[in-house]
């Protein structure tokens, strides 16, 4: 059964290894956890993924594999499959609701429910008493009871206590969609840290340290840690972009959050001499290109999110950009800044199977040395592991 989990785990393309494998059953041979099924799978767990955005895909592993061997404790019995099925929904008052009464603790329940399946020779829908769906009795599905425990089918009342296959973590997985709280997971690997500013923070491994070497109270003090990663947002809008609208916005509210030291600015299809912070005065209120790159650091990471899909004029022309004349193509203020700045990726949101079919897609491409990433998680951590080797 451990050697089909580990095989089950690879195949579902999680990165497991027999180290792994000898550490969880050397610590299941200690009884460092207890026995109750979830003691088992949160140890599991915690041995075998090392990635958030795996987890949902471990919990997928984990119900098939043991399916009908972790269950109800102290409870074996088989179900007929239609009984599972949902055929009623009883609607309860708030008046019933109060009126339903639990049973007690666990053992307590599982223990009726033992009995109730040996006494219980029918299907049954509704009711207080027995084993089915819809009704007020702690066991079933679809029913009513603070101390509940689900046989099959969907919950409906989220008022269990054991629901398996829960799947807390689906929307971390990193080849589901995009969401704010992924993106977030995928740009901290940009982060790092250093310690910067004013010694205001108790240093508490050198204060002990010295404190041996002295024999007296030796106090030492440290600069608070800060993150240091300084960030360039380059923003696309309008036209081909608008589908996009959510996605971006999602992206662009994790950055702000993960980054303190982050500055943002919008463009149109690519970008030229001028950019802009509000795109309701996209055209009175421009801040020159050329005092970006001159007002932040060469140290500054830099972010393009856009398509990339436009005229292959707007890319390599004067004059090519549909709405100003551009004097200067867009390909020259691309070269520019991933000179100023080195450490620079284009996330792109459109699918990547049809980036090829797209002539300025490839220009751009081309132009940022293949540093384009689809804007999806697996995209955004390979797109921060490019940043984090440009120092």
């Amino acid at each position: 059964m451990m050697l089909n989990f580990l095989d089950a785990l690879r195949a579902a393309g999680i990165p497991v290894s027999i180290k792994e494998h000898l550490l969880l059953l050397e610590a299941l041979d200690r009884d460092v956890v207890g026995q109750r099924p979830e003691d088992f799978y949160y140890l599991a767990r915690a041995t075998y993924v090392k990635d958030e955005g795996l987890i949902d895909r471990f919990d997928q592993v984990f119900a098939r594999v043991f399916k009908g061997v972790l269950g109800a404790e102290g409870v074996e019995a088989e179900i007929p499959e239609e009984w599972l099925r949902l055929v009623a929904e009883k609607f309860l008052s708030a008046e019933e609701m109060e009126k339903i009464k639990s049973l007690g603790s666990w053992d307590e329940i599982m223990e009726t429910l033992k009995k109730r399946l040996e006494e219980q020779k029918g299907r049954h829908e509704g009711g207080n008493k027995w084993i089915g769906t819809g009704g007020t009795s702690p066991f079933g599905n679809g029913g009513y009871n603070p101390e509940g425990v689900r046989i099959g089918g969907e919950s409906k009342h989220k008022r269990a206590i054991k629901v398996w296959e829960k799947r807390e973590f689906a929307n971390l997985d990193n080849q589901k969609e995009l969401g704010t709280r992924n993106i977030k997971v995928a740009l901290r690997r940009l982060r790092r840290f250093a310690r910067e500013g004013a010694a205001d923070e108790l240093d508490l491994d050198e204060t002990i340290r010295g404190t041996a070497r002295q024999g007296w109270l030796d106090i030492r003090m440290r600069p608070e840690r800060h993150n240091a990663v300084k960030l360039l947002l380059f923003l696309d809008v309008g036209g081909s972009m608008d589908p996009f609208i959510k996605l971006c916005e999602e992206l662009f509210s994790a950055a702000t959050s993960e980054f303190k030291n982050m500055e943002f600015f919008y463009f149109h299809n690519c970008i030229y001499e001028g950019v802009w912070k509000d795109n309701r005065r996209r055209f009175s209120e421009r801040t020159p290109t050329w005092d970006v790159l001159h007002k932040y650091g060469h140290d500054y990471k830099v972010i393009f999110v856009g398509d990339a899909a436009m005229s292959p004029y707007e890319v390599s022309h004067p004059g090519g950009s549909v709405e100003h004349m551009n004097e200067e193509p867009g390909a020259t203020w691309l070269s520019r800044v991933l000179h100023t700045y080195p450490a620079a990726v284009w996330l792109n949101p459109a699918q990547e199977a049809h980036w090829g079919y797209s002539q300025s897609t490839k220009m751009i491409r081309e132009i940022m040395n293949e540093r384009m990433y689809p804007l999806t998680i697996e995209g955004i951590d390979g797109a921060m592991r490019e940043l984090t080797r440009k120092r």
